[in-house]
């Protein structure tokens, strides 16, 4: 059985969740608690599976594997029911640019680990924090709804689930949870409502994990 390391509110892991749950592939949950004993992510026998200290990381087999996109591409190819990425070349390269303006541009930014260094090297406050949070989520959800005008149907790209709405899905959960107003974002709530419609995010959303804290 496949075991996936994660974190309830990781977004990278929330990812690699719904990509499982549209394949129907079971997997043992593991929790890597980011907050607790001071991140058990720093542990030393997570670090050996992951010498990065972050989650997801994936193990199949032998195969041992972190980064959430890698993780994706490696889903679809070693079972690729259904497909993640569409076959026409354009819609394919469309939908992983998509999926790297959020996992890529805009995650890294507001992860745990720069949000606790903004507190905790520089001295920032809260108000500075959510600033900050929101500033990155703005810049990088405005030029996603423009790109959406272009390749947008049901979903990111055109009317089939790919990897870009299993960036977009976890990333407005964190804007809501850091009360980003999104009114300003018609296509990109369109989407994610719809999305949340399925059974697969509904199976993989934070609340719905078993280590979730509500």
């Amino acid at each position: 059985m496949l075991k996936l390391y994660g974190y309830w509110r990781s977004s990278a892991a929330y990812r690699v969740r719904i990509a499982c749950a549209i394949k129907g592939l079971k997997y043992e949950n593991i929790s890597i608690n980011l907050v607790k004993d001071g991140g058990q992510q720093h542990q030393p026998c997570y670090g050996v599976l992951n010498p990065n200290h972050l989650v997801p990381t994936l193990q199949d087999g032998d195969l041992i594997l972190n980064q959430s996109l890698a993780i994706i591409e490696y889903l679809d190819e070693a079972y690729p029911e259904p497909s993640l990425l569409p076959d026409e070349p354009t819609r394919r390269a469309r939908a992983r640019a998509l999926a790297q303006n959020l996992a890529i541009d805009c995650h890294p930014l507001n992860n745990l680990r720069v949000l606790k260094y903004l507190t905790a090297e520089l001295g920032i406050d809260e108000q500075q924090k959510r600033q900050w949070y929101h500033h990155w989520l703005k810049t990088a959800f405005g030029g996603f709804e423009l790109q959406l005008e272009q390749s947008a149907g049901l979903y990111c790209v055109g009317d089939e689930i790919t990897v870009a709405d299993l960036c977009l899905v976890p990333q407005v959960y964190n804007a809501e949870r850091f009360e980003l107003p999104m009114g300003e974002y018609p296509l990109i709530n369109g989407i994610v409502g719809r999305c949340r419609e399925l059974e697969p995010f509904a199976l993989a959303a934070p609340e719905n994990q078993p280590d979730a804290v509500i």
